[in-house]
């Protein structure tokens, strides 16, 4: 093995073993998945994502099987008061120390196209995606009955 192949190899390990060391540091915590009724096309998920890795990363994408695709929407209200939701482009900064709320009324993961009724106790997987750590696989459990 020359010395070239093995600067390749050993590149490629040092890639390979260094996404879950970024991930090491991140935590989800009071995560649940709801829809307005059982018929609902869409769902939201709602969070707490805190960064304790030591690095500044960003959240830049989430997937599920149970929906068609999963985006970041937040909540704001116009100048007449009128509540409107969008979605937020570029992705959710999570400096390292910091902490970022998805909660009802404000941003949240919005679910489209569900490929199935969310069911009260249900749990459901979900990718996130950051710019950094790399993919984070978590569970939220589907609670229809918790109040904002």
């Amino acid at each position: 093995m020359n010395i070239a192949s093995l600067a390749r190899v050993f590149c490629t390990f040092i890639a390979l073993s260094s996404a879950p060391l970024a991930a090491e540091g991140l935590s989800v915590t009071e995560a649940y998945l709801r829809s307005s009724t059982p018929q609902s096309t869409s769902g939201a998920a709602f969070m707490k994502v805190t960064n304790q890795s030591g690095i500044d990363d960003r959240l830049i994408g989430a997937s599920a099987y149970i929906a068609e695709k999963v985006e970041f929407h937040s909540h704001s209200s116009d100048a007449n008061g009128v509540m409107r939701m969008g979605r937020i482009d570029g992705g959710i900064a999570l400096g390292s120390g910091e902490m970022h709320i998805f909660e009802r009324g404000g941003d949240h993961l919005m679910f489209m196209g569900l490929k199935q009724p969310l069911v009260q106790g249900d749990t459901v997987t979900v990718l996130l995606e950051f710019e950094k750590a790399g993919t984070v696989s978590i569970d939220i459990p589907v609670d229809q009955e918790r109040k904002p």
